[in-house]
């Protein structure tokens, strides 16, 4: 590998990880919102930790991965019931006094899941950059666990000062299955059905999300 194609690489991964770590931090700050203060460091560090051994193992099997049908269908219809389940069980705002039921390793569950299905194509897009080179590879997953911690740790600050970022975060993740359905290669839709799909997806996450957070309210 000559100097520039490095420097080419290198760039190419840090660039891709700054454009499709976004989403994975939102999905983090999400599940740690519906903790308790003292436990959302834990969820963020063991459950991005969780996130980036599962994508090296995405990385070894892509391949393979790849070949299963509908594969991707099934990704986006967990992570869009991952969406608007992190929206609905988001403490009531109105009522404080109610301590979230949600616990350390339940959240970190829900990290590693939602980050698997939103990283297939995150890790195809790097082992292609990087034209399967594993050190590069293995570059970009690590690069990746700063932007996540960071990102995942600023977000919750701002969902706890605005509550309506929570909704966007959720539709963000609805967004992300519409787009992962689109690229479902047995599907193999027109690349005009991913806006529709994508606004589509982000909408009934919001939605959705709205009307379990209400009935949650509800119930209590």
């Amino acid at each position: 590998m000559t100097l520039w194609q490095l420097v080419s690489n290198v760039l190419s991964v840090v660039f891709l990880d700054l454009a499709l770590g976004g989403d994975n931090a939102a999905v983090i700050a999400m599940a740690a919102k519906n903790l308790d203060v003292h436990l959302r460091k834990k969820a963020i560090f063991f459950g991005a930790m969780g996130a980036v051994g599962c994508r090296f193992i995405l990385a070894a099997i892509a391949v393979e991965l790849m070949q299963i049908p509908y594969l991707k269908v099934v990704g986006a219809l967990i992570l869009f019931y991952i969406g608007a389940k992190l929206i609905g069980e988001q403490e009531d705002e109105e009522t404080p006094d109610i301590k979230s039921k949600n616990t350390l390793m339940g959240a970190i569950v829900t990290i590693i899941a939602a980050d698997a299905i939103m990283s297939l194509d995150n890790v195809l897009a790097i082992v292609g950059a990087t034209n399967g080179h594993l050190g590069m590879v293995v570059f970009g997953m690590l690069f990746s666990v700063p932007i996540i911690l960071f990102g995942s740790t600023i977000i919750v600050k701002i969902m706890d000062r605005f509550p309506i970022v929570v909704y966007l975060a959720g539709m963000l993740i609805g967004w992300s299955s519409g787009g992962l359905v689109v690229s479902d290669a047995t599907l193999a839709l027109s690349t005009s059905w991913k806006l529709p799909l994508e606004i589509g997806g982000a909408i009934l996450v919001g939605v959705w999300g709205y009307i379990w957070k209400k009935r949650a309210s509800k119930a209590q």
